[in-house]
């Protein structure tokens, strides 16, 4: 049976790494180095780092900073933000990645995520989807094209899936950085509809929220304020699902 992973999902701008609230203010983490020196202690099973000065301002992706985390990061590494080209992915692998992130170019172009797996493979390719509440449903957002009104989840995460992607990042506009908890309505709907990795993020405050998101279907839960505003730690995470009986590296 696979284990569920403990993933910290972090935010590069500016130069540091921050964490987000409802994708809108940020608190910074700390030094990109010095943060993934910590995570090597602290028993995760990945990292991922989107690089979001990249998606935002279009000022290209700071290769230099990733290749620095990369350098200290022992454990698997997702690496996203920016990517408009084949060429910024082999980048990326380059430097040090095991994984990339999609998201705006995967919107833009959904044939990008095929062409992407095709090259590199699946197991590769992450592919980030925002959500944001609306009234009477789920809808698929980006930082830089808005709420997609267009654009009908559950539709989305199967292309995504057909196109070729190896795993879904799935965000909670709504609870990010709020810890108030996951959507697991949220986790549930999209786990029920695809059969590749779901990485549930966003509102985790704590363990006892990643036990509840791996009951709704995720495959692993992404956090990064309980491990930095909060006393809880990945391995206080790894134990309460060790506890319900789901199984979990140790």
């Amino acid at each position: 049976m696979l284990k569920h992973r403990i993933i910290p999902c972090v935010l590069l701008k500016d130069w540091q790494l921050t964490k987000s609230v409802k994708f809108d203010t940020f608190r910074t983490i700390g030094h990109p180095k010095v943060t993934a020196k910590i995570y090597n202690k602290r028993n995760v099973d990945e990292l991922i780092v989107l690089d979001i000065d990249a998606s935002s301002a279009k000022s290209g992706i700071n290769f230099k900073t990733l290749s620095d985390i990369s350098h200290e990061c022992f454990m698997p590494l997702t690496l996203g933000g920016g990517i408009r080209s084949l060429e910024d992915i082999n980048k990326l692998l380059a430097i040090g990645a095991d994984k990339v992130s999609l998201n705006t170019i995967a919107l833009e172009n959904p044939n990008f995520i095929k062409e992407a797996s095709s090259k590199f493979g699946s197991q590769c390719i992450v592919i980030s989807i925002d959500v944001i509440k609306t009234k009477d449903s789920y809808r698929v957002f980006n930082k830089n094209l808005g709420i997609i009104k267009d654009l009908d989840l559950v539709k989305w995460v199967k292309r995504c899936e057909n196109l070729g992607a190896g795993e879904l990042l799935v965000t909670s506009v709504d609870n990010d950085g709020l810890e108030c908890g996951y959507d697991v309505k949220l986790i549930s709907l999209i786990s029920k509809e695809v059969n590749i990795p779901v990485i549930a993020n966003g509102g985790a405050a704590t363990p006892k929220d990643a036990v509840k998101a791996v009951n709704a279907g995720a495959d692993a839960v992404a956090a990064a304020s309980i491990f930095h505003f909060s006393q809880y730690t990945p391995n206080n995470i790894k134990e309460e699902l060790k506890e319900a009986g789901l199984p979990v590296r140790l």
